[in-house]
């Protein structure tokens, strides 16, 4: 890839003569976790919940930030020697340091384009609808025998609201088969016009408890749970999913609250049990921030089928790993 093929990566939008952008942290190709069938998954960055747990924290803000790899760094000092700003230190103990608040993106690039060690990483692109949805075509045999198509995630798509209409009205013209991952966390006005779009909701529930949803996540779950009910009413499928987190939301009392709420809903499949792992952990590190859970041991399997055992005993069918 050329030089200038990496700039236009990071073109802002107001530079793209109006055409409706959205930032693109990542697509996941051929999944089975997240709705039916062989799916793409588009992940948009930006999110209003800081989740102690997040797998996912460059997808927190909704602009491309830069990702350091400190082990795959070879000190050669390229990137600083690129750097149009001087914004790069190399710091004894600690690889490189980059001032964020002199760094050029999204309109520049440079670090990335000259680390050819992989240490510099650039997560989060300016893409049009169509360049979204060409890409997601690309698998198009795939999702018509499986019954699959696409799925729109995050950090947090509602985020990006009018992106996102435009990205699921795009794909339904395009007979796809369209799912949503959400915290819920958005305006009703935002959410109901790109809800007439999408076949399928995989809803997020951290804690059925408004003040400890707070201290998880940074907001209270009211208009989650509101936002739950709204849909359900619409009668799209929903499979609500509970990322299940060490002393964190795994009480049996919210456990039961879980359980109880949903076994309220008319259209819910299932209530899928994700259990707490650390693959996302490093990814704090390479942002230059503190992961809140460090040392957090994950559950043994036995730990995460008992606890999947208290909700059994509602009118609901629980899975375990989605």
């Amino acid at each position: 890839m050329t030089m200038r093929k990496r700039f236009q990566l990071f073109r802002p939008k107001a530079a793209d003569n109006g055409r409706l952008l959205g930032v693109v942290s990542d697509f996941q190709r051929f999944s089975i976790h997240d709705g039916p069938g062989i799916r793409t998954i588009v992940f948009l960055k930006g999110c209003p919940l800081r989740c102690q747990w997040c797998q996912n924290p460059e997808s927190m803000l909704a602009r491309p930030e830069i990702l350091y790899i400190r082990n795959n760094c070879i000190g050669c000092n390229l990137c600083q020697e690129a750097c149009p700003t001087h914004c790069i230190e190399a710091v004894s103990g600690r690889g490189i340091v980059i001032d964020k608040a002199a760094c050029l993106l999204p309109l520049c690039g440079a670090c990335q384009a000259v680390c050819y060690a992989n240490a510099i990483n650039i997560c989060g692109r300016y893409l049009g609808v169509d360049e979204v949805l060409e890409e997601v075509e690309l698998d198009r045999e795939f999702y018509d025998r499986s019954g699959g198509g696409v799925t729109f995630s995050g950090g947090e798509p509602f985020a990006q609201p009018g992106f996102l209409l435009a990205l699921a009205a795009g794909a339904k013209d395009r007979g796809l088969h369209t799912a949503i991952e959400t915290c819920g966390q958005a305006d009703w006005e935002v959410m109901e016009p790109v809800l007439a779009h999408l076949d399928m909701v995989l809803y997020d529930l951290k804690h059925m408890d408004p003040e400890t949803h707070r201290q998880l996540t940074g907001v209270d779950n009211r208009r989650i749970l509101d936002n739950l009910r709204r849909i359900d009413r619409l009668g799209l499928p929903i499979r609500v999913r509970l990322p299940l987190v060490p002393g964190r939301n795994d009480s049996p009392e919210n456990l039961r609250a879980t359980a109880a709420f949903v076994a309220e809903l008319t259209h819910v499949e299932a209530l899928d049990v994700l259990p707490y792992h650390r693959m996302g952990e490093p990814k704090w590190g390479q942002l230059d921030k503190d992961y809140p859970l460090h040392g957090l041991a994950p559950y043994t399997k036995d730990a995460v089928f008992a606890l999947a055992a208290i909700m059994e005993a509602y009118p609901i069918e629980v899975t375990v790993g989605g």
